[in-house]
This record gives structure tokens, sequence and C-alpha cells, in this order.
């Protein structure tokens, strides 16, 4: 089975072209950073939010300099005023792998009401077309909460966009899940 970062990644790579303007909400340790950088090429544009300066050096090293990336020290919950800052207003996608940085302190990790707020700048900003892709960890201490909250939140997306969960829901523990929304009109 395809792990829900394998499948976001497959889905970024199905819809992403040279010189699409994309985030990585939650940059880690620069994987879905790097992917993104890759996909839209040098006429693209990347910009990579993390709380952590840990995981923005991680992420530095990882794409290496690649000059289609910005890496901004600042949550994902203030990706409007760093898009607006930068002359950007459309984007074609977005990617928030959320919970902790994988080797860090624990305590250090996304919160439902930043998520829920970067998603909602992320969507407002979202082109025709355009997908977020949210993998959610609920196995992790407020993993639950934020996921459940997550999902509420996309339930209640007017028809502009679809929402689409994929869930292992025989797994005997909580398993990460993917939610791809994608913006139709």
């Amino acid at each position: 089975m395809m792990r829900a970062t394998e499948l976001a990644h497959l889905l970024m790579r199905q819809s992403l072209k040279a010189g699409d303007r994309v985030i990585d909400a939650t940059t880690g340790n620069g994987h879905d950073t790097l992917l993104l950088a890759e996909l839209v090429g040098p006429t693209g544009r990347v910009f990579g939010f993390d709380v952590q300066e840990e995981a923005l050096a991680s992420t530095a090293r990882r794409v290496d300099g690649l000059p289609q990336v910005t890496l901004i020290h600042a949550g994902h919950e203030t990706l409007a005023e760093h898009l607006r800052a930068n002359g950007q207003d459309r984007l074609a996608a977005a990617m928030f792998n959320l919970g902790y940085l994988p080797g860090a302190p624990k305590d250090i990790m996304t919160r439902t009401e930043t998520t829920l707020a970067g998603l909602q700048q992320a969507l407002a900003h979202l082109a025709t077309q355009g997908i977020v892709t949210l993998v959610l960890y609920p196995g992790h201490p407020g993993g639950a909460e934020e996921a459940a909250a997550v999902r509420s939140y996309t339930r209640g997306l007017n028809e502009d966009f679809a929402v689409t969960r994929y869930a292992r829901i025989n797994a005997s523990a909580p398993a990460p899940e993917l939610l791809v929304i994608e913006r139709l009109h």
C-alpha cells in the first residue's frame, strides 16, 4: 500500500508544471520542498514555511540553493501575508505535512488553530484546478484532534471545492491519512 506522503507526491507530479507557484506549508526535512522545486522548475516559485530553524536549515541543505525556492521562518498561518509581500496571488498547489519534525522534540508540532488558518489562506489563493494536500497524523498526542478539525473544516467547503480522503480504515492503530482538496471553480 502506498504511504500518504507518496500519494501526495504522486498527485503533485500529475498536477504541476513548469512555472507554477506553490506552497510547502511545513518544510520539515525538505522532501516536499525539493519535489515541488523540481516540478515547477526554475521559472516557478516555491514558498516554504516552517517555525523551526532546524527544519529550514535541513530544507536549505536539501534544495542546495535552488533559486526558485524561498524559505520563510514563519508559521503557515502567515502565508497570505508573505504571498502578498512577494507579489504572488494565485497558487497551483499547497502541501501540508502535519505533526512534528522527525527526529526533533515532539513538543513542537503543528496546531489545529494555525493549521486551519493556513489552510483557509491557501484555499483563498488557490487557482482553479489547483490542489492542496494535507497529510494528517492522528496517532500522536494532539494529532487526532487536529485531523478531526481539518476533516470537519473540509466538510464545510462550498461547491467550488472537491475533497477526497485516503485513509486506512482497517488499521489496528491510527494511520496517517491524506486529504486532497481541488478547486473546481
